[in-house]
């Protein structure tokens, strides 16, 4: 049991850390209720946006197996947020196993200050952090641009043969409490729109008949970069609102885990402030005790 003064000071530190922590919880909850609100409006835009391209055949699929691949994983750049880059470390360490163990030659595109720290540390790895502060941006509000020239660089990439696939680890926002590591392919290839036999449409549920000026081949080839541009910036988007719910809750914790330690220093104070008062009456006891 430490003395009153430590007892005393170690409180005065708990109070200071826990209005710091308290001060950043709002911070993280002010910014999540901005990027949760961004997120759900912009993924309706993609999600139409995607659904036109699919219906023109302005998707391609991506091959299952592929040899060369790009691993784009997306951490956030600062701490304070619980497991949340670790997570996203061991999701790409294990992609990377796989597809090393497939014989696929795998080059990582790392994005955030945390996951590129991570990166540097394998040896033997390909590894390109040219984009690695899209991260950053997206809060900042100006990434459309570089946006545009990574998913460039990704399709001349493609066009030159050098990848066949490009995967995206990400946290995906579920709740205030809950955001998943997914996966998600972007599809780069070309897209190449087939014209149907007439009478092969004729009756077809899923069969749309669209009059496009251009025609449907040039408009494919319009719309296929806008949407990959509109996909990329929408998972940056909801990796950044999962990374704030995450930095929340764990300000959160270390809120409630301050109070519990305060609570537990405030009744150590209490306790050895009353052995201190009755050693000092037992003293007093003594003296006059022995005065008598």
């Amino acid at each position: 049991m430490g003395s009153l003064k430590e007892i005393k000071g170690r409180i005065a530190s708990v109070q200071s850390t826990q209005k710091i922590t308290n001060a950043m919880r709002m911070v993280a909850s002010a910014k999540l209720h901005r990027t949760q609100a961004m997120t759900a409006n912009f993924l309706r835009y993609s999600a139409a946006l995607r659904e036109i391209a699919e219906q023109l055949g302005a998707v391609s699929q991506t091959a299952a197996e592929a040899k060369s691949v790009v691993l784009i994983p997306i951490s956030s750049s600062s701490g304070l947020c619980g497991s949340f880059n670790s997570n996203i470390a061991k999701a790409a360490q294990s992609r990377l196993d796989a597809y090393r163990q497939a014989g696929a030659e795998v080059l990582v595109m790392p994005i955030g200050k945390k996951i590129i720290k991570e990166v540097r540390k394998v040896q033997d790895l390909a590894a390109d952090t040219t984009f690695g502060n899209l991260n950053e941006l997206v809060e900042r509000g100006d990434v459309f641009s570089a946006i545009q020239s990574f998913i460039a660089t990704l399709q001349k990439m493609y066009g030159e043969g050098k990848i066949q696939k490009a995967e995206v680890i990400y946290h995906h926002f579920v709740s205030m409490g809950k955001q998943v590591i997914e996966t998600k392919l972007l599809p780069l290839a070309t897209p190449l729109v087939v014209k149907k036999d007439a009478q092969q449409t004729e009756g077809s549920e899923n069969a749309e008949d669209f009059i496009t000026e251009p025609d449907s081949q040039t408009l494919a080839e319009m719309l296929h970069p806008r949407m990959l541009n509109a996909e990329m910036y929408g998972l940056l988007l909801d990796a950044l609102t999962s990374e704030h719910a995450a930095r929340m809750m764990a300000m959160q914790t270390a809120d409630d885990n301050a109070n519990e330690l305060l609570q537990e220093l405030t009744l150590l104070y209490n306790k050895s402030r009353q052995q201190a008062i009755t050693n000092e009456l037992i003293d007093i006891m003594g003296g006059k005790v022995a005065l008598e």
